[in-house]
């Protein structure tokens, strides 16, 4: 039965149909199969999988970045750290890196990231000469931070899935993210001394800085507030979401004065279908695993790999090497939902803890976001920059090389996970 899923989700999605969909083609595929697996009792899996209160964060988080991007902040942000680096060799670009970290304080999705900061950066990055390929690599690599700095909508559905603390996990992919935005960062000013990249010499003026420094205040404090509540227990994720939706909209109405009803009415709108396309997703995989499961797949390969293989060392680069090769070609969501319950046992038998697993493989498909032939953000940010994705790929280089690094280090050092 898991020969002829893989099978069947691999057709359809060469077919380019939704991997949502071909998930779900394969799921009634291997139930129409087998006489072991009533399709009721299957469509009963699929429902049971969203009725998680947990999962009431995703909209709140979806909509807590809506809320907070659609306004004047976005040019607020920009402005303050154009000001404070902008004139450094590759200052342009790392401005753009700065802005995925903190935009991953409010919103939690990459997607979201790159559309956001990618429409505000690369025109002022045209603007100053700079190459626009670059540009989309910098930004396509650099909002990924934004599913490592919490709030994390695939670390939600990772301990959803692996029945792991959404908190720990929250905190645990803090150090990750800022290793990644300060080796990005690194490799920006590298690249730009190198090459020689414009920068922006405009003098400070630093009414508008302080102005800027004003209005993006009150969202840079967002992050902080959900880390804190969370690591102390203050209130659940699932509260912590709601919250950071009531702030957002205070914050909009009394500071920004930006609020209006049209704004409002797209914020939940795109935070609706957004989330009913992850539930969409949900669903699916939670499926596909239900019938794994049953068929003792993800035992099958644990025994496996511990029978044949020796040193934990080298299970690990498998487990690494699986998920970089599935996160090229499955979308996020679903590679999180399917590849969960396969790794946790592999992972247990060799002693790892449930959210050292969680963050490598977040950093493991973060990594796809960006690497073709499905990379989510190096399509949006080629497409935004006006470029041809086979440009951006070759501009992407010293981004993957410290990605490899943050992995190694989640991967083989513990102590690089905060706890």
């Amino acid at each position: 039965m898991s020969a002829l899923i893989l099978f069947v989700f691999l057709g359809a999605a060469v077919l380019a149909m939704p991997i949502a969909h071909a998930l779900l083609v394969a799921a009634m595929a291997a139930a129409a199969s087998s006489d072991r697996v009533p399709l009721d009792l299957l469509v009963q899996q699929m429902v049971a999988q969203v009725q998680s209160f947990p999962l009431i964060a995703i909209p709140f988080f979806m909509l807590t970045g809506s809320l907070m991007m659609g306004g004047r902040l976005g040019a607020a942000l920009v402005g303050v750290l154009s000001t404070l680096i902008g004139r450094f060799h590759g200052g342009p670009a790392q401005v753009g890196v700065l802005s995925s970290t903190l935009f991953g304080g409010v919103s939690g999705s990459a997607v979201a990231d790159a559309s956001a900061i990618g429409s505000l950066l690369i025109p002022w990055h045209k603007k100053l000469g700079y190459p626009p390929a670059f540009s989309a690599a910098t930004l396509a690599a650099a909002a990924t931070i934004d599913i490592l700095i919490p709030p994390s909508i695939p670390m939600i559905l990772f301990a959803l899935t692996a029945n792991a603390s959404i908190a720990a996990l929250f905190v645990a992919g803090i150090l990750p993210g800022l290793l990644m935005c300060g080796g990005f960062m690194f490799m920006c000013w590298w690249v730009g001394r190198r090459r020689n990249f414009p920068r922006d010499t405009t003098p400070i003026d630093w009414s508008v800085f302080r102005t800027h420094l004003l209005y993006a205040l009150p969202a840079l404090l967002l992050p902080v507030l959900i880390v804190v509540f969370l690591r102390f227990g203050i209130a659940t994720p699932t509260e912590v979401a709601v919250l950071s939706t009531l702030y957002a909209a205070a914050v909009s109405v009394v500071v920004y004065r930006d609020l209006s009803l049209k704004r409002l009415n797209d914020a939940v709108v795109h935070a609706g279908l957004a989330t009913g396309v992850v539930l969409l997703v949900i669903m699916a995989s939670s499926a596909i695993g239900w019938l794994l499961t049953y068929d003792q797949m993800p035992a099958g390969v644990a025994n496996w790999v511990t029978q044949n293989v020796d040193q934990d060392w080298i299970v690990i680069l498998i487990m690494n090497l699986l998920m970089l090769l599935l996160g090229m070609f499955i979308d996020l969501p679903a590679a999180v939902l399917l590849l969960t319950p396969v790794f946790l046992p592999l992972a247990q038998s060799i002693g790892m803890d449930p959210v050292q697993l969680g963050i490598m493989m977040v950093v493991n498909l973060a990594v796809g976001l960006y690497t073709p032939p499905v990379g989510t953000t190096l399509f949006i940010t080629s497409a935004l920059a006006k470029v041809k994705v086979g440009q951006t790929v070759r501009e992407l280089g010293p981004f993957y090389l410290v990605a490899f690094f943050v992995l190694g280090l989640v991967s083989y050092v513990p102590a690089s996970i905060l706890r």
